[in-house]
């Protein structure tokens, strides 16, 4: 007499992804390949241009919301532990007590521009790119932090601690203040080659060490606090792995951290990254060099512009006609226009740009239009605008390693234009993979392999439901590739005839074909 397999597991590990837009709860199942995805959603605001500001205490709700449904999905099953992914470059600063004197000012904000063009003007932004890995910018918490020093002084004066995201999460669930390492190597604040905050960059804040989080290894491992406990039902104790950064989870999760792989992502930004020993200290300027664990790092470069692009350009262009899915339909005639758009270029620098260049004065433009180009040349020169720019930093990322494949997730791939545009200027393969909880995965492998439950980051995953199905693969196609190496002569020739007349930067080269 046959026994049916078991509907739920008796063993899950949870991972804790919190996003720019929403949290993921994800529980595994470890016996059996099951899980549950728990998703909770939270505006930004904007209460000044520039500015992207989120509610630290809708984060936490959004959190241990998840949290309690994950338990009630899972029943009887131990919870072996949590681990927590959460979105990069965030910050918080917090009262002596713990309460929140800012808002949670996001990666996507600006308002630190005056402070990177102070550093910049000083000569000490190469340097301080070599030290702590994070380019100067202003989305880095270095620059928040100045520009709260010096446009808040008397608030600034009443931080106790300047915390990240991760910090702050991690507290709500285990009472503890302590900042992981990846964490710390994307603030702008670490010095990378001894693994604690760099006095000079602390010196341009204007803080000491003591107001930032002790740092600690991204396996460090807190035991769940009994308030949390009793509010999510989870056990006391229940061990919390702090995990890693987003961006370093999400190469985990998607099982792009081998030899050779770059994971590329696609939503409403953008990101190229691949898995290195390190830190690599020699660093090229286009890239960021993040933790992950142990001796691996992330290195690579992230676009503030993304599918985000391309979705702008399709609602602009169906305003007063919105009927059906006017995005799938222009993307579908966008993949049926030539390579290199028939001379249409677009710089998509919509929102203030971070990769290659981390230059956000740089405007986007529309640059060689004529009578017989459609929407669709548009759409596609975006399109192909945003995929060069990812082109550059795999370039980049070349510098330091072979480079075999790319691994693509995010929501812009169920457009095939996405991949095979991608693939002919990488001139690489790329699979894409349907990946909708990566981040989540790899949080939850990163706590496997801390917890003594997994011998290695990669068994981790494979501990894991898959997060991913490979969709399609596009390899490079030569009649493409062919077009783009002409296109991208063809794009730099006229932006530097154009630039001089309409004042755009310099004139000596198109700016987002940068390598």
């Amino acid at each position: 007499m046959s026994t049916a397999p078991p509907t739920r597991p008796t063993r899950v590990v949870i991972g804790v992804d919190v996003g720019t837009t929403a949290t993921k709860v994800v529980a595994f199942g470890l016996d059996i390949r099951w899980t549950h995805v728990a998703s909770r959603t939270y505006p930004t605001e904007h209460p000044n241009p520039g500015w992207h500001e989120q509610d630290p205490a809708e984060l936490m709700s959004a959190v241990l919301e998840g949290l309690t449904e994950c338990v009630g999905a899972i029943g009887e099953a131990q919870v072996v532990g949590l681990g927590v992914s959460t979105a990069m470059h965030g910050l918080i600063g917090l009262a002596e007590d713990g309460t929140p004197l800012t808002p949670l000012v996001t990666w996507a904000d600006t308002r630190a521009v005056d402070e990177v063009e102070a550093l910049r003007e000083s000569g000490q932004d190469l340097e301080l790119h070599r030290a702590t890995g994070t380019p100067v910018h202003p989305m880095s918490p270095l620059a928040k932090i100045m520009w709260f020093t010096r446009n808040e002084p008397e608030l600034s004066a009443a931080v106790d601690q300047w915390v990240g995201l991760k910090t702050w999460i991690v507290r709500g669930l285990t009472a503890q203040v302590v900042c992981d390492l990846s964490s710390a190597s994307d603030s702008g604040l670490l010095n990378r080659a001894t693994g604690t905050w760099h006095q000079g960059a602390l010196a341009w804040a204007g803080i000491g060490a003591e107001r930032l989080p002790p740092i600690v290894p991204t396996t460090h491992s807190m035991p769940l606090a009994t308030e949390t406990a009793e509010v999510t039902g989870l056990p006391p104790g229940t061990p919390v792995v702090i995990g890693a950064g987003d961006g370093p989870t999400g190469n985990l999760g998607t099982d792009a951290i081998h030899p050779g792989t770059i994971g590329v992502s696609i939503g409403t930004s953008a990101a190229a990254r691949a898995v290195l020993p390190g830190p690599v200290l020699d660093l090229p300027r286009g890239l960021f060099c993040y933790a992950l664990a142990d001796d691996l790092w992330v290195v690579g470069g992230a676009a503030s512009n993304g599918g985000s692009a391309s979705r702008w350009v399709v609602d602009l262009l169906h305003q007063q006609d919105r009927d059906g899915d006017d995005e799938t339909e222009a993307l579908a005639a966008a993949g049926q226009v030539s390579p290199g758009s028939d001379g249409l270029y677009v710089v998509p620098y919509l929102r203030p740009e971070r990769s290659p260049l981390w230059d956000v004065d740089i405007p986007g433009a529309v640059l060689g239009l004529r009578h017989h180009h459609t929407g669709a040349h548009l759409v596609r020169a975006t399109v192909e605008g945003v995929a060069v720019q990812l082109a550059a930093v795999v370039e980049q990322i070349r510098l330091l390693e072979e480079v075999t494949e790319i691994r693509a997730t995010g929501g812009a791939f169920r457009a095939p234009v996405w991949g095979r545009v991608l693939a002919a200027l990488t001139e690489l393969p790329v699979v894409v993979t349907d990946s909708a909880a990566g981040s989540a995965r790899g949080a939850a492998a990163l706590a496997l392999y801390a917890l003594g439950q997994a011998a290695s980051l990669a068994d981790g995953a494979s501990a894991l439901a898959p997060a991913e199905t490979s969709v399609v693969t596009y390899e490079p196609a030569p009649d493409d590739v062919t077009a783009y190496r002409v296109w991208r002569a063809g794009a730099s020739e006229t932006y530097a005839r154009l630039a001089a007349p309409i004042g755009l930067v310099g004139g000596a080269g198109a700016p987002w074909l940068a390598h």
